[in-house]
């Protein structure tokens, strides 16, 4: 007959402790967003496009403006239209790319709340489109100084900062629309026409409209965000003028923002 022996248990039989697992910080997240947008060879270029294309008006401005233009006000005009377009891509990429490049199965199995992932997006679009207008005016600035010595003129400092915030706000506001096309649409190629037809098409139809039908005329500050946000440019905004881009915002931004959220948070992603 055999005897089976019991062991009294030590403690080194005790079960280990659960493993506590600490949720990603979301300055990590915001890190790695913003890696991600230089580490394609597309990508890595229109981000250098900010500078480069704030550079390359600098330059026009100096070579072919009269010389009573030199001016910092004529250099932040030269650099705007350009980057009016540059950054509002730059946030259509920082969305669609999770689909177009079919790095969203990834992204969102190691953060499976996607809510954290978006967050950390607008997070760095945002400080993408600020550093990119402080860029663009140390640039202008530098360049006034330099069109200025040439031409033999005092420098004219004529954007104060108040104005220059407007500035910054119309683009961040170009931007946010860009991620809102982004989320809605979830397709590069989708997403950036959308963006030319609401920059470009559209605005020239409503003021077409404007210009033919005078009862539209008189609507068009509280339906058309382009002619709202106009006055953040010219740095002359009234009140009346911030109510207007504040309805035409909630139209054009905020609801079809909330919806394309909506849509990234509940899309299968593939």
């Amino acid at each position: 007959m055999t005897t089976t022996a019991t062991l009294p248990r030590t403690t080194t039989d005790a079960p280990a402790p659960a493993r506590v697992v600490r949720p990603i910080p979301t300055s990590r997240l915001a890190t790695v967003e913003l890696r991600k947008m230089f580490d394609t060879r597309a990508g890595f270029w229109l981000m250098a496009s900010v500078g480069i294309v704030s550079v390359l008006a600098t330059a026009a401005v100096i070579i072919w403006a009269p010389d009573e233009a030199i001016t910092l006000e004529t250099f932040a005009t030269a650099m705007g239209m350009p980057m009016s377009v540059i950054l509002p891509i730059i946030a259509i990429l920082s969305v669609t790319s999770e689909y177009s490049q079919r790095t969203g199965l990834t992204t969102y199995t190691l953060v499976p709340w996607r809510g954290r992932v978006i967050t950390a997006k607008v997070l760095v679009i945002l400080g993408i489109g600020v550093a990119s207008m402080a860029l663009s005016l140390a640039v202008g600035a530098l360049g006034n100084l330099v069109g200025s010595a040439i031409t033999g003129l005092d420098p004219v400092w004529n954007i104060s900062v108040a104005q220059f915030a407007q500035i910054v706000l119309a683009n961040v506001l170009g931007m946010l629309i860009g991620f809102t096309l982004g989320a809605l649409f979830r397709s590069s190629a989708g997403a950036i026409v959308g963006y030319f037809v609401y920059a470009l098409v559209l605005p020239g139809a409503l003021g077409a409209l404007a210009a033919f039908q005078e009862w539209f005329e008189k609507l068009q500050p509280w339906v058309d965000v382009n002619y709202a946000m106009i006055p953040l440019f010219d740095g002359t905004t009234t009140t009346e003028q911030w109510t207007q881009l504040a309805v035409t915002t909630l139209f054009w931004l905020w609801i079809p923002l909330a919806l394309g959220l909506r849509a990234v948070l509940r899309a299968e992603v593939k």
